[in-house]
């Protein structure tokens, strides 16, 4: 395949740990251009990985004609400006999840994407995972009709200690542009949009769309807990537990129980480079199924994903635009029926829809 010619802005930790050696590891993608306002930054991006051209503005990578997409890796505030600059300058689009830190811009966005024909992809890395892909299929098809989905994404105390020995050394600088409003000040909502993503794009990947969400929420000692019962839209009961940080490692997984079968999963983080830990019974054969999942760089998976789909191969395990924006306004009816007692909350009341 000819190789996609990729250019990335941001050149912060999650392009150090994750996005560079990924387009360098990707056997469809070629880095041409980084982006970063720190000078440091950019420089060092470019002596470890090798690329064409260097800018310290957004806007110069996107009138290099040599970019063909750009990965957007910077603070969520500014995920849906690059992504519709990036668009208008006729780029195709990986943004960093979640798609936007407010649904109004999600769906200023999505309007920008109707009338373009370039690729949007959301880096939900984790529908890159071998055994996530794998318990995808076996939901979709020989399990049959789903009845209840139980997911957590619970968040260690010590995640910081694991992840410090498995990163590299990152590149670090105070010049680096970051919002006029510190996201972490509102390390609730944070929390919730950094770590729910993944909890609740996991979810509908393997169960569909999340139409009804009720939320419980309580917070001990700087720790966070949300408890949320939902309901899919093809009548599947779910519950989806997010709690950052609890004491004891790092625990994330899925159970599914359907017609014909079920699923047990358990995820590592993905700077471990392993797929999930998933076993599928089926009742047909009264066997258990575990696929190796040899494969276990997600991150470079999604590369070579979004590049195939840019060179017009069908990758039906991606997460578009839609997909980013439904995350956003299942995680933004958790909050609010949170804050309203409980409640249950329409997902397309709050998305606008009719």
């Amino acid at each position: 395949m000819n190789p996609v010619r990729i250019g990335i802005i941001g050149c912060g930790p999650i392009a150090q740990a994750a996005h560079l050696p990924a387009i360098v590891k990707a056997n469809n993608a070629v880095l041409v251009a980084v982006c970063d306002r720190s000078e440091l930054l950019r420089t060092a991006a470019l002596a470890m990985h090798g690329a064409a051209a260097a800018y310290a503005d957004a806007a110069e990578l996107l009138a290099d004609t040599r970019v063909e997409a750009v990965i957007i890796a910077v603070a969520d505030a500014f995920h849906v400006p690059l992504a519709i600059a990036a668009l208008q300058a006729g780029k195709h689009v990986l943004v960093e999840k979640p798609l936007s830190d407010t649904l109004a811009s999600a769906q200023q966005l999505l309007v920008v994407h109707a009338n373009t024909n370039r690729v949007l992809h959301v880096a939900n890395n984790k529908r890159y995972d071998m055994g996530i892909e794998y318990a995808h299929e076996m939901s979709w098809g020989p399990l049959g009709q789903r009845m209840a989905y139980r997911g957590w994404y619970c968040d260690s105390h010590l995640r910081y200690t694991v992840t410090d020995n498995l990163h590299p050394t990152f590149v670090t600088a105070t010049d680096a542009l970051r919002p006029g409003t510190d996201p972490k000040s509102d390390r609730r909502r944070y929390l919730l949009l950094t770590h729910g993503s993944h909890l609740v794009d996991t979810a509908r990947y393997i169960c569909g769309s999340i139409v009804r969400v009720q939320t419980q929420y309580r917070s001990i000692e700087g720790a966070h807990c949300w408890f949320s019962a939902v309901t899919f839209a093809d009548g599947t009961l779910g519950h989806l537990d997010l709690t950052v940080t609890i004491q004891g490692d790092h625990h994330e997984g899925f159970n599914l129980y359907s017609q014909h079968g079920s699923i047990q999963a358990k995820t590592y983080l993905p700077w471990f480079f392993k797929s999930s830990d998933v076993e599928v019974f089926t009742s047909t054969d009264q066997q258990y199924h575990r696929p190796l999942g040899a494969d276990g760089h997600s991150y470079r998976r999604q590369i070579e994903g979004f590049c195939a789909v840019i060179r017009g191969e069908p990758v039906v395990r991606a997460a578009g635009i839609a997909d980013g924006i439904a995350a956003v306004a299942v995680l933004t009816a958790m909050t609010r029926s949170a804050e309203a007692g409980s409640t249950w909350i329409d997902v397309d009341h709050v998305a606008g829809l009719p």
